[in-house]
């Protein structure tokens, strides 16, 4: 885990939330256990809890009792929600403030989106 990436709980619950998104933890599937974290992560195990439990109260994770954690059905597309909004509000809002300070268009702005995609 990274010390500069936030509280140790909170990288546990982006790291399962990625693998979600990625579609490499499918919807329905069983999630790591909070040991199984905790061993490859070498955190302590109540940490690696708190970060699953925090997608439990989420709703991308639900309990079954005495089997894990299971990816809750549609918990990929919320999360895609979730981020798609975090990302305009992180991202795409300030680009728009900024070129409307600089006079540019959505049409101007959508053309240079372009060209960069174009030279990528």
């Amino acid at each position: 885990m990274n010390e500069d990436a936030g509280p140790i709980f909170r990288q546990v619950a982006d790291l399962i939330e990625n693998s979600i998104v990625d579609g490499s933890l499918a919807e329905e599937a069983q999630a790591p256990s909070s040991n199984e974290l905790a061993a490859f992560h070498r955190i302590n195990p109540a940490t690696a809890a708190k970060g699953l439990n925090e997608l439990v109260t989420d709703g991308v994770l639900y309990k079954r009792r005495g089997v894990g954690m299971f990816v809750a059905t549609g918990a990929r597309e919320q999360l895609l929600k979730r981020r798609r909004s975090e990302f305009a509000d992180q991202y795409v809002r300030p680009l728009m403030t900024e070129a409307e300070k600089l006079g540019i268009s959505a049409r101007e702005l959508a053309a240079m989106i372009d060209e960069w995609e174009g030279r990528r």
